[in-house]
């Protein structure tokens, strides 16, 4: 699929621009308070933040190699018997549901939605939507996009990518949930025991 090379790198500027920057700014815009918390210090927290910029960079470094450099891409150790294209459809589904599913779990938090965890200003809990199917479904939705393009690229890189992503992203869910038991107590013990963590 030659098309793949010019839609991929066009595709996850969509991603950024719908995942982080739209709500990043409509957030802003409607309370006033910053959604994005992850800071420069040293704790847990703000380094996932820092590993979690560095992965999104290798993923646009691995997608414009696929698409621009085509005689690099040997470098990134192809999986040749994943490239069919069977699986690229899949991963193709993916990506589509995952942008959709994100999009549709971000409008339903509103303004309770941050990227990180926001010690300074309170927000409500939201278990209804969504969100009565999974604890964490924009998570969800970066595990099945990260997934989604390594199996219409895969490659050496885009699999390790791929395992760290989901590493990172289950370490930051705990952080989180710590975080959430402390601030809403019995309603999210409560949300907790109906409620899957991803699905």
């Amino acid at each position: 699929m030659t098309w793949l090379k010019i839609y991929l790198p066009i595709y996850l500027l969509l991603y950024l621009l719908v995942a982080f920057v739209i709500p990043t700014y409509r957030t802003y815009k409607k309370t006033g308070i910053n959604p994005v918390t992850f800071g420069k210090s040293e704790n847990a927290h703000d380094y996932i933040g820092f590993v979690m910029k560095i992965l999104i960079a290798l993923l646009f470094f691995s997608v414009l190699i696929f698409s621009i450099f085509q005689n690099f891409y040997l470098y990134l150790c192809p999986i040749h018997f994943l490239q069919n294209s069977i699986v690229q459809l899949i991963g193709l589904v993916l990506i589509h549901f995952s942008l959709i599913w994100i999009s549709v779990a971000q409008f339903q938090m509103s303004n309770s939605w941050r990227i990180g965890i926001d010690e300074n200003n309170r927000t409500e809990l939201v278990t209804t939507g969504i969100f009565s199917i999974s604890r964490n479904p924009i998570f969800l939705g970066m595990i099945l996009s990260v997934l989604g393009l390594f199996l219409i690229t895969p490659n050496a890189i885009m699999f390790c990518l791929t395992f760290t992503t989901y590493i990172i992203i289950q370490i930051q869910i705990r952080l989180e949930e710590e975080f959430l038991e402390r601030q809403h107590t019995k309603n999210y013990i409560n949300y907790k025991q109906k409620t899957r963590r991803l699905i």
